[in-house]
């Protein structure tokens, strides 16, 4: 389990020095649990109690528009924190689902230990804060670029920029994150590939 926290430390040491005070608050507060593919973490109607941090593996956010569909909003690549953010924070409904695509290997704090450490933190507030910008900032580029670039050059900035999406998410769920049909985007990985 060891390796939980090494990935969880060296995700947030490129934003901000931990010192080990705070490490140790993580060693207690952050439970590591092994997640099945396929597993719905979070569904709608209920409220977040789980900020999660993605060791390994693949997940994807979504919800089901009023034709019935499912619109995948967002997809890691590698490590990362990965939660219904803002009704975490606010302790509000959700109406989006949490799905492991593949096995991950988690580690999942509370929102009462997320409130209570935050107390003693040396560092918790500066990172919470610049995870909050970070957050806001892949929100308005994902706005823009559904606004301004063309499909294909949404899939090839994805192919770019998250290689491991391309590798490990399904073509349905990838297309969908592109705002296309999975149709579309069997054409344009053909027309890329000839």
């Amino acid at each position: 389990m060891i390796h939980y926290y090494d990935t969880l430390f060296a995700y947030i040491s490129r934003i901000i020095d931990i010192p080990e005070s705070d490490r140790a608050s993580c060693r207690e507060t952050f439970r590591p649990l092994f997640v099945p593919r396929d597993t719905l973490l979070e569904v709608p109607g209920k409220i977040p109690h789980y900020h999660n941090f993605i060791v390994s593996g693949f997940m994807r956010k979504f919800y089901v528009n009023d034709k019935g569909e499912e619109v995948t909003v967002e997809l890691n690549d590698g490590p990362r924190f990965f939660t219904s953010y803002w009704h975490f924070v606010n302790q509000t409904v959700s109406n989006e689902y949490l799905q492991c695509i593949t096995d991950c290997e988690l580690l999942r704090i509370t929102r009462a230990d997320a409130e209570r450490t935050s107390k003693t933190s040396l560092t918790q507030k500066d990172y919470t804060i610049r995870l909050f910008q970070q957050i806001l900032e892949e929100d308005k580029q994902r706005i823009n670029d559904l606004a301004t670039l063309t499909a294909e050059q949404r899939y090839v900035k994805l192919m770019s920029n998250a290689p491991g999406i391309i590798q490990n998410v399904p073509l349905k769920y990838i297309a969908s994150y592109l705002g296309i049909k999975a149709e579309s985007l069997s054409r344009i990985r053909r027309e890329i590939t000839s």
